[in-house]
């Protein structure tokens, strides 16, 4: 087996296509990952319940029966396991759908295999997810209170104003990150995609725009009229609570 900083992930591969998933099932096992695979949303689920120590999901849009984005729009409604969508080269609007819908990353077919195992990796360091299971009265030590929100980078947790974790994609807590990080600056979309991102992306990639979208629904008290994520016309965006 080859050397490989896996440390033995969990991937499970959902494509209807048999050799796609026996070429990706079969590299990622070389380079030391653990992969399931599933041909469907319905065989996704029996692999869901079956094994708990799942930790990343690559999922097919174009499948027969429920089509991909139907699964990741279930399955965000249910987890916030890091998820990449493989699309067809070129195929935007499945694209823009996919990042509106929760998806953390996309990769083109034919897929490349090293820039499939670079995807796993970029994702996987983003942080992780906010847990759905913590606590309600958590305050550890460096929890950042911003507008009765609980924030805890160390933990990658968001707590609500209810008290009541807020479940985070592994991209929508980097982007939080990089704000909580950098807050009263105004960063542009190429500083942001930098910071939240650990590959370089087309500087004319709107992506960015579709997740803090996503986030302000989870963050602010009105997302029509955000006061914690601010738009600042002609250079980028601004996290600091509005007076």
């Amino acid at each position: 087996m080859a050397e490989s900083d896996s440390d033995s992930v969990h991937v499970v591969i959902c494509d209807d296509e048999p050799d796609i998933r026996d070429m990706m099932s079969t590299y990622l096992q070389r380079r030391g990952y653990t992969v399931s695979t599933a041909e469907s949303g319905v065989t996704l689920d029996q692999v869901l319940e079956a094994h708990d120590d799942v930790q990343l999901i690559i999922l097919d849009i174009n499948m027969p029966g429920e089509d991909g984005l139907s699964v990741l729009r279930r399955l965000r409604t249910e987890m916030s396991l890091p998820i990449i969508m493989s699309t067809a080269a070129g195929d935007t609007v499945d694209r823009v759908v996919g990042l509106e819908l929760g998806a953390d990353d996309y990769l083109a077919k034919p897929v490349d295999l090293r820039e499939l195992e670079a995807r796993i990796k970029a994702v996987l360091r983003r942080g992780g997810t906010a847990s759905s299971t913590v606590p309600a009265d958590s305050k550890a030590e460096g929890d950042i209170i911003v507008d009765d929100l609980t924030i805890n980078l160390e933990g990658a947790k968001l707590i609500g104003r209810d008290g009541e974790a807020i479940p985070l994609t592994a991209m929508e807590f980097s982007l939080l990150r990089a704000f909580v990080e950098h807050r009263g600056r105004v960063l542009n979309r190429d500083q942001i995609l930098q910071m939240a991102h650990d590959r370089d992306w087309d500087p004319f990639d709107r992506s960015i725009d579709i997740r803090i979208s996503r986030l302000r629904r989870k963050i602010e008290r009105n997302p029509s009229h955000p006061v914690l994520i601010r738009t600042v016309r002609g250079l980028g965006y601004i996290f600091d609570q509005a007076d």
